[in-house]
């Protein structure tokens, strides 16, 4: 099924792409040599997963993984977005090469590149090995100096076949979900942890960077999971609050990256979590700001931000999330089997307020994900219908064709996610997929956001 409206069109040359992440689909978890990686461990403590889930079998892509590249090239896509799981490679975070797990990527790979569809590998998408966080984690230094080290081996094995590399996916997930909310993986609650976390993060980005380049790597970039942050109310403090927002969740990380500087209202934001850090050093902004030959963005939605006091009263015991600001609800808009509302607009938003924040200094951009959860309708022939996600899907491109009017220069679009797959914290309840997976018999089916999808990248190349 395909809706009757015209396509957005992109100008010619413009990828297009379908995304996926490692522990949400392959599966495999101790086959062939892998190490345990945080998300085992965290997925296999009760109570952190909805319904005691955990990726171990996943969508079983370690082994199926023909059938899912089959399933892109009909899709018609121009590329396809995996992550490489460190632990496969390095099961203890240093140390020891495993063969079989370089086999496995390079087997994927060839099986892409045979296909017509050109891969684009994420190095790190959340599964540090746990070995690592056992020392520390990315509280501490040495885990970006192995990220590094891990990094040189992957693309000494696979940079003459793959052209497009990402260091980091969503870094905020790491450093603020991962040290700070706790609720992913290693589900820390910490203050000064999570922001050296998302410091040596950056520096391990910059590490990775440097480790790439000497590789000889075509494109080197980094995704960044960057929100349009709107005040519930026009007050001055939800205002306000609206800076500490930004702060956290996207100018930790653009600083940094794109200006080599650290965000002037980094104080405001975490007082002395910050002005005490012994974190950083002499020489980090140059590594961290290294030129990227693109910025990848994964969006999904906006948050709407009003002030808060701090949930905790004793400063000694703050998280570096609690920064007096709290998410609201969107009154009046549709909202994904997340509860995330639906706000295509703030898309075009987003990507034309970073053009203006950073000018020339903004690389050309990749969409590396966008997507929803939707409530899908199985019909008894077994087809599946997703019209609020065809919709999503539709409307985004959209707005994301506007802000290209509008002089953003985006090279490419991956929607999020080829295949319903484990969705972290949520277990298997939540379905991204525009493919459906039965878990119980791994059968795959496309759904009607498949076919639209397929659709809309035809009329492209009409």
């Amino acid at each position: 099924m395909t809706e009757s409206r015209a396509f957005p069109r992109f100008p010619a040359g413009f990828v297009f792409g379908a995304a996926t992440a490692s522990y949400q689909i392959e599966g495999a978890a101790r086959e062939d040599g892998r190490g345990p990686s945080i998300w085992d461990t965290y997925s296999h403590t009760p109570g952190l997963v909805a319904n005691g889930d955990t990726g171990d079998i996943a969508c079983d892509h370690y082994h199926r993984y023909p059938e899912d590249v089959a399933l892109l090239r009909e899709l018609g896509v121009d590329s396809y977005r995996f992550s490489i799981a460190w632990p496969r490679i390095v099961p203890d975070g240093s140390g020891p090469v495993n063969p079989k797990g370089l086999d496995f990527y390079a087997r994927l790979v060839d099986e892409l590149l045979a296909a017509g569809i050109e891969p684009a590998a994420t190095l790190y998408h959340w599964d540090l090995p746990q070995a690592l966080e056992d020392r520390g984690g990315w509280r501490v230094r040495e885990t970006a100096e192995r990220f590094a080290e891990y990094t040189a081996v992957v693309a000494g094995h696979l940079a003459d076949r793959v052209p497009r590399w990402i260091t980091l996916n969503e870094p905020w997930c790491s450093a603020f979900l991962g040290y700070s909310v706790g609720r992913h993986a290693p589900g820390a609650r910490e203050g000064r942890g999570a922001l050296a976390a998302a410091h040596h993060l950056l520096v391990g980005h910059g590490r990775a960077v440097e480790a790439l380049r000497a590789a000889g790597v075509r494109e080197a970039g980094i995704t960044l999971n960057l929100d349009r942050n709107l005040p519930a109310t026009g007050s001055a403090a939800d205002r306000a609050a609206v800076v500490r927002a930004d702060t956290q969740h996207n100018l930790v990380w653009t600083e940094p990256l794109l200006a080599g500087r650290y965000p002037h209202t980094e104080e405001e934001t975490w007082g002395e979590l910050i002005t005490g850090q012994d974190f950083r050093r002499d020489g980090d902004l140059a590594l961290i700001g290294q030129p990227l030959d693109f910025l990848g963005i994964n969006y999904y939605r906006p948050i709407v931000v009003a002030d808060a006091p701090h949930r905790e009263p004793d400063p000694a015991l703050r998280t570096a999330t609690d920064n007096r600001y709290a998410e609201v609800r969107l009154a009046g808009a549709r909202h994904t089997a997340m509860d995330w509302p639906v706000v295509p607009d703030s898309f075009t938003d987003l990507l034309v307020a970073l053009k203006e924040r950073y000018g020339d200094a903004l690389p050309p951009i990749h969409i590396t994900e966008n997507g929803s959860a939707e409530h899908d309708e199985v019909s008894p022939d077994g087809a599946v219908h997703d019209r609020d996600r065809v919709a999503y899907l539709r409307d985004h491109l959209t707005a994301l064709k506007a802000a290209l009017d509008a002089g953003v220069d985006v090279r490419g679009y991956y929607v999020w996610s080829l295949l319903d797959n484990f969705e972290w914290a949520f277990g298997y309840g939540k379905r991204f997929g525009i493919v459906r997976v039965d878990y119980d018999t791994q059968r795959r089916t496309p759904k009607d956001s498949y076919h639209w999808y397929r659709a809309m990248i035809a009329a492209q190349r009409d």
